[in-house]
């Protein structure tokens, strides 16, 4: 399977097509499946990091200071660039810049990985990450739309986020790699689990296509989210290059480098949806340009696993 794996992440983002459009009453359920297997892939990812390696990574100032140049300046003068080409739709704007603006702190660290970034260091930042967007985010909102818009950003969910995706896997993950350090068992299981990555990143893109698929016709028109899917992308080619950018800036090596690409381009649509969610019904279509981007990213990691290795190439 990790042979075959973007073979497998592309079937797994058909069948959750599929499943979506023949059971959309399946989706409000397997919506609530979305954050548990996301948790146990973290898990399993964390596993992979010993808690040594990631406090020592967490030191690493120069890349700390890559991510949040790369996410906090960069990204924000690119959205700055694309926002008056987007619709003239005040939801579709505020849909774009929820997730635009807000860096992942989940499955970026599982598609980095697989391209041989450097995860440890990546997970040494998501609580600064997390922590900086929700300052920032009610600021870049106040900057670009006004100051109605502003208060739109709530703690709980990033909070609730923060426990169920990192601490929660991350603690769990200290204790198995504790268990595997002192008893054979303990080191089979660990083993064991770490066969499991690929099926779960499937699991996860099914579970996430599927959930959302149903939503895509329930606010908004086809027009609405046709028209945002071309910013996405380039988006996505944008900060491939940017990302490279910022890590010649800081003379990274390829590892550390590549984990900055993709944190530069993978946004956190899972946690800013609750936010879209909970808008009055004329910002409804929000939510359905943040599920939107879900759907493009989740298609545009799959090419970053294979392109970013070819952008920064290991050096012998």
């Amino acid at each position: 399977m990790e042979r075959h794996q973007v073979a497998v992440y592309v079937g797994a983002l058909a069948a959750g097509g599929l499943v979506g459009r023949a059971a959309p009453g399946a989706g409000p359920g397997l919506e609530h499946a979305i954050n548990p297997v996301l948790a146990a892939l973290l898990y399993v990812t964390f596993l992979q990091v010993p808690a040594a390696e990631l406090f020592r990574s967490a030191r690493a100032g120069r890349f700390l200071a890559a991510t949040l140049v790369v996410n906090f300046v960069v990204v924000p003068l690119v959205v700055a660039a694309m926002f008056t080409f987007l619709p003239d739709d005040r939801a579709v704007r505020l849909g774009v810049l929820l997730v635009l603006l807000a860096p992942c702190i989940d499955y970026v660290i599982v598609f980095s990985g697989l391209a041989g970034g450097s995860s440890e260091r990546l997970l040494a930042a998501t609580p600064l990450l997390l922590l900086a967007q929700m300052v920032l985010l009610p600021v870049y909102l106040f900057l670009f739309m006004g100051p109605d818009l502003a208060d739109v950003v709530e703690a709980g969910p990033f909070v609730e986020a923060f426990v169920v995706l990192i601490v929660i896997p991350l603690t769990l993950a200290w204790l198995t790699q504790a268990w595997a350090a002192r008893r054979p068992a303990g080191q089979r299981a660990a083993e064991a689990m770490g066969t499991t990555m690929v099926p779960l990143m499937a699991v996860v893109l099914l579970t996430v296509v599927a959930s959302q698929v149903p939503k895509l016709g329930d606010a908004g028109s086809p027009g609405d989210v046709g028209r945002v899917v071309p910013f996405y992308v380039l988006f996505l080619v944008v900060m491939a290059f940017a990302g490279l950018g910022v890590v010649r800036l800081f003379r990274l090596d390829a590892p550390a480098g590549r984990a900055i690409v993709f944190t530069g381009a993978t946004r956190n649509s899972l946690v800013v949806l609750p936010l879209a969610l909970a808008l009055p019904d004329a910002l409804a279509v929000a939510a359905v340009v943040v599920v939107t981007q879900t759907l493009v990213e989740v298609i545009g990691m799959v090419v970053y696993v294979r392109a970013v290795p070819r952008l920064l190439p290991l050096r012998d």
